[in-house]
């Protein structure tokens, strides 16, 4: 006889897990469906944050450039001071050698000068209990001895100033090295921002870029309306935009124009590649002024003009609170410089830098 038993009821419990579980999936699956897809930054947002990168890179660029400027300066000074002090000890040793030669006359001649004995004892104190020194000493050895004690006072500040500029050398390097890392992390970052945009973005930025360089190389030329420039193919480098301040500032500007599609590369001083500081000091260095590395330093190497209206042309303008840029004036508003990092030597207004002019320097 078959059974007629009523099947078995799933518990409540259970039940209860099951709907809760669907519930759940049901709720994910509407919030992903949902939710708005991360949003990649445009192109402009992209630029924006890639010319802040670029900004401090340049700022770390140029105490870059100080460290290694004083890293070259105090191995110069250490090489010289450890040349003074070999050639001091060959001098002492002589004057030694010198002193030793009258005693062993004095020897050959019957006995040694009792004071010549003192000065060679490997203990002179009891000795100094019962006889002046210098009252038995002749002119000569008198003289030799002064020579003597005055060379072994040099040579031990010499030492010793050797000592602590090998420390500080060791502390620059230090720096040196964190100045560097910094400045690499920076450009991997923008670089890595760059990385996220299409081949068409990357396209439009450059194009940007070479608008703006164009539109500014016509604005600094325009300042001299007889010159080439008036035809829009003429070439920024064959024309000077204003009369320079002075020869040498002329020559210093001629120089720096020369090199105008240079790239710009941190730390490098050219002449096939520079950063800002390292342009303008080049270009005076071409026209025989010697000026500091460093935009900073270069800020008071001459007469400051804080009026851009009385700048002339080959004048060093800065940039920025921390003075981290530094270019040449071009006339008419314009600087001939070497921006950043992906930019090369080239004329822009001075209202687009991205920092506040801050004054002027006349060599």
């Amino acid at each position: 006889m078959a059974s007629h038993r009523r099947p078995k009821q799933p518990s409540r419990t259970r039940v209860t897990v099951l709907t809760t579980a669907a519930a759940a999936a049901v709720a994910l699956s509407s919030q992903a469906a949902n939710a708005a897809p991360s949003e990649k930054p445009n192109k402009d947002e992209v630029k924006s944050k890639v010319d802040k990168l670029y900004e401090e890179a340049e700022q770390a660029t140029e105490k870059y450039n100080g460290a290694k400027e004083k890293q070259e300066k105090l191995q110069k000074e250490i090489s010289t001071i450890q040349d003074n002090v070999a050639r001091g000890q060959e001098e002492l040793n002589d004057l030694r050698d010198g002193l030793g030669s009258m005693a062993s006359a004095q020897y050959r001649s019957g006995g040694i000068d009792p004071s010549l004995q003192l000065f060679l004892s490997a203990d002179p104190d009891s000795y100094l209990d019962k006889a002046s020194t210098l009252n038995q000493l002749s002119g000569q050895q008198v003289e030799a001895l002064k020579k003597i004690q005055e060379k072994q006072r040099t040579l031990s500040q010499q030492r010793a100033e050797a000592t602590e500029k090998l420390k500080d050398l060791s502390a620059t390097r230090t720096e040196l090295g964190k100045k560097k890392k910094e400045v690499q992390g920076k450009l991997s970052s923008a670089q890595r921002l760059l990385n996220t945009l299409t081949a068409a973005e990357k396209a439009a930025i450059a194009a940007e870029e070479q608008r703006a360089t164009r539109a500014s190389e016509r604005q600094a030329l325009s300042a001299n309306p007889s010159s080439s420039s008036s035809s829009s193919s003429a070439s920024p480098s064959t024309a000077t935009p204003a009369a320079p301040s002075s020869g040498r500032a002329g020559a210093a500007f001629g120089a720096a124009q020369g090199k105008i599609g240079t790239p710009y590369v941190y730390g490098a001083t050219g002449p096939s590649s520079f950063d800002c500081s390292g342009l303008t000091s080049w270009a005076y260095a071409q026209a025989g002024v010697g000026i500091p590395r460093t935009s900073q330093a270069q800020a008071n190497y001459g007469t400051r003009i804080y009026s851009a209206s009385q700048l002339q042309v080959g004048d060093l303008v800065f940039f920025f609170n921390d003075l981290h840029h530094v270019g040449l004036y071009a006339g008419n508003g314009q600087v001939l410089h070497a921006p950043r990092t992906g930019t090369n030597v080239r004329y822009e207004s001075m209202n687009t830098i991205g920092g506040p002019f801050m004054f002027g320097v006349r060599v």
